[in-house]
């Protein structure tokens, strides 16, 4: 019981930059989650955070920083769309991670999507998308966890997946070479 609780006090001692640090460890998966609402508003963000809930129902979660534009959107409209990106689609990743990327629909100029059976946009070549009724959110840290049953999804087993790990884009195609990430 003693090394568990130094490890404790090592890790908040360490503060927030280690945690960033050793989290990059875990290989995830890369996902664009977007949102549109009646009025033609229309938003995406790249996120990291997503897992499958259950199987009956069909649910899945996505964490969002509680203060930004899209988790106030899905508030809003009460559906989402999480869209797993494959290996050929990191310049997307990038553009939805860019803080200075244009607002609204100006934001999707130029990427191949469809709105799904909610509306929200269903990204082109990606190789899973997820449409999904908000079912809950909850509050955790800075973050708000958003719980969504999936209605409608679109799978495509022959792409090969975007990586994400200790900082870098990565494939799991035999020889590929890790791409640097750029944050803007």
């Amino acid at each position: 019981m003693g090394s568990a609780v130094t490890s404790t006090r090592a890790a908040t001692a360490a503060g927030v930059s280690a945690f960033r640090q050793a989290m990059g460890s875990f290989a995830t998966g890369v996902t664009v989650v977007t949102v549109a609402s009646g009025d033609g508003t229309m938003h995406g963000m790249t996120v990291n955070s997503f897992a499958s809930v259950s199987l009956d129902p069909m649910l899945v979660l996505i964490c969002l920083d509680e203060t930004s534009r899209g988790a106030d959107l899905i508030e809003r409209t009460g559906a989402f769309a999480v869209n797993v990106l494959s290996t050929g689609q990191q310049d997307l990743s990038s553009r939805f991670a860019d803080r200075h990327r244009p607002a609204g629909p100006a934001m999707f100029d130029g990427v191949l999507f469809e709105p799904g059976a909610t509306g929200c946009p269903v990204l082109a070549d990606a190789t899973a998308s997820f449409d999904c009724l908000l079912r809950q959110t909850h509050h955790a840290g800075d973050h708000l966890i958003v719980l969504g049953e999936v209605v409608a999804l679109v799978h495509r087993p022959q792409q090969q997946p975007l990586i994400f790990h200790s900082g870098m884009y990565k494939s799991l195609e035999p020889g590929s070479r890790p791409a640097v990430l750029r944050v803007a």
